[in-house]
């Protein structure tokens, strides 16, 4: 068995393995992670602007502002989840798993 990532996850790559219908899946799996992440980021955008909206009407100013962070991390992660999109579409190319073997 080989660890395929840091969280744990392990996969099997026997003989009777499919190592394509492997890597479709964890790609599948990734891109859901990756999605995951991208809804709380903008559920967190969302609170911090709602509690500064709060803020202002009470005449507070916080001068931290995370939004930038959070921007920061969302562009990241739409990349990443587009470039793993095009990977997995490469991958459901019909002559793909004839590439994956030569």
């Amino acid at each position: 068995m080989e660890n395929a990532a840091a969280d744990g996850v392990s996969v099997c790559l026997d003989e009777g393995s499919d190592p394509y219908g492997l890597i479709v899946t964890d790609l599948v799996a990734l891109i859901g992670h990756v999605q995951a992440s991208l809804r709380l980021i903008e559920a967190a955008i969302e609170r911090e602007a709602f509690l500064a909206e709060q803020d202002a009407a009470a005449d507070i100013f916080v001068l931290d502002d995370v939004t930038p962070r959070y921007a920061v991390a969302s562009t990241a992660l739409r990349a990443c989840d587009a470039g793993l999109g095009r990977a997995l579409d490469r991958l459901r190319e019909p002559e793909a798993p004839a590439r994956l073997l030569n």
